[in-house]
């Protein structure tokens, strides 16, 4: 009998320590320690704000380049005009034209009157 209790001892020691062996804790391996996530955070913020700050200049620069366009385009709407003005006013100082308004007024050449020479 008291082989059959020492067995029976060895057995019950035997499946405590496989019991105990299997109750083994594990040790949770963290993908990224506390730091790291600290730091991809902030990271990660850093990227969002760079990329917010460059597409809103790019922004201001769109507007920018924009409103210099209308600027050219309105500059060369005015010279346009004014070399239409140019044009004009070159038609309307002709000699022949002023002889004949001054005509059509009743004024008349007078061969007495001499032009001033420069010295």
């Amino acid at each position: 009998m008291s082989n059959l209790a020492r067995k029976m001892q060895q057995e019950e020691v035997q499946q405590h320590k496989t019991a105990v062996k299997v109750k083994k804790v594990k040790i949770k391996n963290l993908w990224l320690s506390p730091g790291e996530k600290i730091m991809g955070v902030v990271f990660g913020a850093i990227v969002c704000f760079g990329a917010v700050h460059i597409i809103s200049n790019q922004a201001a620069i769109y507007e920018m380049n924009k409103d210099i366009q209308d600027i050219q385009t309105s500059i060369n709407e005015k010279e346009k005009s004014n070399r239409e003005l140019e044009l004009q006013i070159s038609e309307l100082s002709t000699y022949e034209r002023i002889f004949e308004k001054a005509k059509s007024l009743g004024l008349t050449l007078n061969e007495n009157v001499r032009g001033v020479q420069d010295k």
